[in-house]
């Protein structure tokens, strides 16, 4: 029997459409030119300032031996961006990003070639070292923001919200892969040779910024006026407040940016006093951690309606994964509960950083964004202080225990926040 037409099959016997050219589908953005570029530089950027910056706390630690000190120095390296970080915003949406990202990575590979050089040296000064760490905070304040915005303009607004989730998963798994591969170069080689490496991370970013194709941008026609600066941070804080649901969201990530994320303090505690294992372990820890980090980070971009509730979730069981990491009896139980931590983070941040970004419009992103990192990272800031803190004073499980509650804590309230607006909100509805 011949066959028939083609017309006259079942529908059941056509090819499957193809969803490659779906702006919804998670590597859609991955089309662009500029944005496989901009992809890899976001993890070689976040992957070489989380290097340096495990790198200087580890280098506190062999200066002073104690784990307080790590915590000012994981202080002074975020709480610049409770300063500078809101006027950030206003700069970002100003100039053009491309050379804010230009400047500020050449600030970054200079201040790291210059802490390779004095540590290699014999430098044993620790105001050398908390000083490279608020150079490095005032520099991220700018850099963080621009970065993320600067997304819109290499994919434009079909598939934005695929390549927000994907580019917030891709800066999130850098900040979890970047201390795995210190941990490893400092157990090998020494602090001095993980500030080189980030030294030539940096420059490997310049050539991947100049690689960009200008001619291929979407440029904002919402540009912020010079002219009109005045009042624009409050203009920030004007839209978040205006949005319940946004303002419990970032106000969560700062809430787990100090109670959860104080992975330099702890980890190299752990492997200091607790398993013994000292740098080598470190490594260990870090890296472990990322391969959770990966898997959430994957699992993440491919969740398309995670939601407030997802958010809110995934916060709570990282509290609660890092609470039964503290009490794990062996090495090797707590080593394979890091990688639990490791993907509950990754599910977090890259769900909170994608919905904060996706529910501020691109003429106030840059302010919003500028708004949400020093909260992320200024609650970081202080976090790393009370976890030095605690772990000096009550002893390294019991900091990661508290610490671990905090956050379930966190997540439980404002869970409850989130509903409770949700009920005004539809009281508030008409009819």
């Amino acid at each position: 029997m011949p066959p028939r037409p083609f017309s006259q099959r079942p529908k059941t016997e056509q090819p499957a459409p193809s969803n490659s050219s779906n702006p919804e589908a998670w590597h859609y953005p991955l089309r662009h030119h500029n944005y496989r570029i901009f992809v890899a530089l976001t993890l070689t950027s976040s992957g070489g300032v989380w290097m340096q910056r495990l790198a200087q706390d580890w280098l506190v630690l062999q200066l002073t031996g104690s784990p307080a000190a790590v915590g000012v120095a994981v202080a002074l390296q975020f709480l610049p961006m409770l300063v500078v970080g809101p006027l950030s915003g206003v700069l970002v949406d100003i100039f053009p990003k491309r050379r804010i990202l230009l400047v500020c990575q050449s600030i970054a590979a200079v201040l790291a070639a210059g802490l390779a050089v004095w540590n290699a040296t014999g430098g044993t000064d620790l105001w050398v070292v908390y000083a490279s760490c608020i150079a490095l905070g005032l520099t991220s304040a700018i850099d963080g923001p621009a970065r993320q915005v600067f997304v819109n303009e290499v994919v434009g607004d079909r598939g934005l919200p695929a390549a927000i989730g994907l580019n917030s998963a891709i800066g999130q798994l850098g900040a979890m892969a970047g201390p795995a591969l210190a941990g490893v170069v400092i157990a090998k080689a020494g602090p001095a040779a993980a500030f080189a490496a980030n030294a030539v991370l940096c420059v490997a970013v310049l050539v991947m910024i100049a690689a960009i194709r200008p001619g291929e941008l979407h440029h904002s026609t919402d540009r912020l006026d010079p002219d009109a600066r005045k009042g624009q941070v409050l203009a920030g804080f004007r839209f978040i407040r205006a949005r319940p649901p946004l303002l419990l969201t970032m106000l969560l990530a700062g809430l787990l940016g100090a109670f959860g994320m104080n992975g330099p303090v702890v980890l190299a505690a752990f492997a200091d006093r607790v398993w013994h294992s000292g740098p080598a372990g470190f490594g260990l820890f870090n890296t472990v951690s990322a391969l959770g980090a990966l898997a959430g980070a994957l699992l993440a971009t491919r969740l398309k309606r995670f939601g407030r509730k997802g958010i809110v979730a995934s916060a709570g069981l990282f509290g609660l994964s890092q609470l039964l990491a503290a009490v794990m009896p062996t090495q090797e139980s707590f080593v394979a509960m890091l990688v639990v931590v490791g993907f509950m983070t990754l599910m977090f941040l890259t769900s909170a950083a994608t919905a904060v970004q996706l529910e501020a419009g691109a003429h106030v992103r840059g302010r919003v964004l500028a708004l949400y990192f020093p909260l992320l990272l200024g609650g970081h800031a202080l976090g790393g202080l009370l976890a030095g803190w605690l772990t000096e004073v009550f002893g390294v499980r019991t900091g990661l225990v508290v610490t671990g509650a905090l956050g379930m804590v966190s997540a439980a309230s404002i869970g409850l926040l989130l509903y409770l607006s949700a009920g005004r909100a539809r009281a508030n509805q008409p009819g």
